[in-house]
């Protein structure tokens, strides 16, 4: 039973839900022969251990083998009695790659397909009330050498090489069961509004609602109760504004901004209320904030904010895309703000809820990212748009996901530059992103050939620092290096001519690495012979990113060394390879392009008239 573990979905919390992680039986199932031998009501085809969520590619799953195998079977017992009792049950999954299918009791009860969202399914009916345990058995089909799949950075081929890495099958992220009434809360957003002082409530309810359910909703800064409202529901999917009176007088607002240096988070308690009784109480949180951009700046809280960010990859060498444990989401969180970053951009795939509860309340801003296909076609436009949906609702009430990214240096669409198909579906990505979430910036391919965007992100590995100093230096050679200059081997933009008018962001550059040793398995773009060595480079690199006056802000590649990828700046236990006061002060200096008193606006949360 969990306690004071976070949950796994923490902007929807009921208590009592139940953690099924830990050890389940498992079994290979190469020949694909499981399903015509009725695997879910056979319990001797299982002939291993492992313990979920870590992959079978992993240490920590107890299985430990790298090599491909594209079905795997999982089994285990649970108890529904006490808290599951005469409710609806609900199985929840945070993330199965790539394709489940699941039975309880050798019921089929549902699947998934799309390896970085989270389902659930109600498995009520699916119970035997007279049996003192129930039956958990999942299918899961994963096939990276399907182009159209969503694999991100696993390698297709047995063994990684360059920048890909060993693969993630099955699930990955955590399984729990919540009990909930009939009538229940099945989606909840948060979406603030600085100008009204007001927040808009959305949500799902679990049927259609009867003439008398209501919806209760109190807002809490610690403890002061700073709204309640109860509203009348007559449809299942309900919509309506809270008014805040404390955010209304603009120099007490203040207090209330959300920001990396103030990650004030304002607890909300949901109540559905049939007859004026509760049937479901949830609790949830928002950050009052907003973001944009204007004049070639990002802004937070409608002041220009610079953006110190880093490549997070979420890649651990003994669990692969699973954390070892859900302390060290926070520890990352915590490491990458020790280094003095107020930003990461979490890199092809969809981390953890966990880790977003993390950058919630500690205070870091996230740019919002999925795993990529690697060819272009019906099936993979069909995946990659229904998951990114799928994504893109899960994650947009954290206040600190603040910009998205569905694409990535062309990835699944590699003849976007002449093949008009493939840039349709880059632009179409962005407007439809936008559809979705109307409240952060979106860009459609990040890294170069990028038409549709509110952020220019330019991948530019320059070895020195005055080779970033002749392209980002001053306005005109930003334009070039977005035109004919082609810093990362393509265009930086389809069409003519470099818009200044959006932000410009170097969101991958660096790629620093120790020098392989003879024979050793390695990928870099740069090397140095030692710390100091590092030191200096870094410091080189930074300046020039600093001093450029046009940049709104930066991303280093990368946060940690990851296989045989060692261009981090710490190693791949986390270790850092340059003392983290040396990092930090390399990192944090003044920004030519954010003046003095816009840097005070905004650590002080002074919110200001867009």
């Amino acid at each position: 039973m969990a306690n004071d573990q976070v949950c796994p979905r923490p902007q929807l919390v009921r208590p009592g839900w139940i953690d099924l992680c830990g050890d389940w039986q498992f079994a290979f199932d190469d020949e694909d022969r499981g399903l015509a031998a009725r695997w879910e009501r056979d319990a001797n085809a299982f002939d291993r251990t492992i313990t979920v969520p870590y992959p079978p590619e992993s240490p920590l799953s107890g299985v430990h083998a790298p090599e491909p195998h594209p079905v795997v079977w999982y089994r285990r017992e649970f108890i529904a009695r006490g808290e599951l009792s005469g409710r609806r049950v609900l199985l929840h999954f945070g993330a199965v790659d790539y394709a489940a299918t699941v039975w309880v009791n050798g019921v089929p009860v549902g699947g998934h397909e799309g390896g970085q969202a989270p389902f659930a399914l109600d498995v009520t009916d699916a119970l035997d009330p007279e049996a003192a345990t129930q039956v958990l058995v999942v299918r899961a089909e994963d096939r990276p050498e399907d182009g159209s799949q969503l694999t991100g950075k696993q390698d297709w081929r047995p063994e990684p090489h360059d920048i890909w890495y060993h693969r993630t099958t099955g699930i990955w992220q955590p399984v729990w069961l919540e009990a909930v009434a009939e009538q229940h809360l099945t989606k909840l957003h948060w979406t603030p509004h600085l100008a009204t002082a007001s927040v808009t409530c959305e949500g799902e309810l679990s049927r259609e609602p009867g003439a008398t359910l209501a919806i209760r909703v109190a807002l809490r800064l610690g403890d002061e109760l700073l709204a309640e409202q109860t509203v009348r529901v007559d449809r299942r999917r309900f919509r309506f504004d809270i008014a805040i009176p404390a955010a209304r007088h603009g120099q007490d607002r203040a207090r209330l901004l959300w920001s990396p240096e103030q990650p004030v988070l304002i607890d909300a308690s949901v109540e559905v209320l049939t007859e004026q009784v509760p049937v479901d109480a949830v609790h949830s949180y928002f950050g009052f904030r907003e973001v944009g951009v204007a004049d070639g700046r990002f802004l937070l809280n409608h002041v220009p904010y610079y953006l110190r960010m880093v490549l997070e990859q979420g890649y651990w060498p003994g669990s692969h895309l699973a954390a070892p444990d859900a302390d060290a989401l926070r520890r990352e969180v915590e490491l990458i703000k020790e280094l003095g970053f107020n930003g990461v951009r979490v890199h092809q795939k969809t981390e953890d809820p966990r880790f977003l509860f993390w950058c919630d309340r500690l205070g870091l801003l996230v740019w919002g990212e999925t795993a990529s296909a690697y060819e272009f076609g019906p099936a993979a436009v069909h995946r990659l748009t229904r998951d990114w949906q799928e994504i893109v609702d899960r994650d947009r009430s954290h206040p600190s996901v603040v910009t998205w990214i569905p694409l990535n240096e062309s990835w699944g669409v590699p003849d976007i530059a002449i093949a008009p198909e493939q840039a349709h579906f880059a632009n179409a990505l962005y407007h439809l992103t936008r559809a979705l979430d109307p409240t952060r910036p979106v860009i459609s391919n990040d890294g170069w050939e990028i038409a549709e965007a509110d952020i220019l992100g330019v991948h530019d590995y320059a070895p020195t620092g005055s080779s970033l100093r002749d392209r980002y230096g001053d306005a005109d050679a930003v334009r070039h290096a977005l035109g004919p200059g082609r810093p990362g081997g393509r265009r930086v933009l389809l069409g003519s001519g470099g818009d200044l008018g959006r932000p410009v962001m170097l969101t991958e550059f660096g790629g620093l690495s120790y020098a392989p040793e003879a024979g050793e398995k390695w990928f870099g773009y740069a090397t140095v012979a030692d710390a100091d060595e590092l030191a200096r480079r870094l410091e080189d690199l930074f300046s020039a990113v600093l001093e450029s006056p046009v940049l709104a802000g930066f991303c280093y590649t990368q946060l940690t060394d990851t296989e045989q990828e060692r261009n981090g700046l710490l190693t791949a236990d986390r270790t850092p390879k340059v003392p983290v006061v040396r990092l930090r002060a390399i990192l944090t200096r003044p920004a030519a392009a954010l003046p003095a008193e816009e840097v005070s606006a905004a650590r002080e949360g002074r919110g200001l008239t867009p």
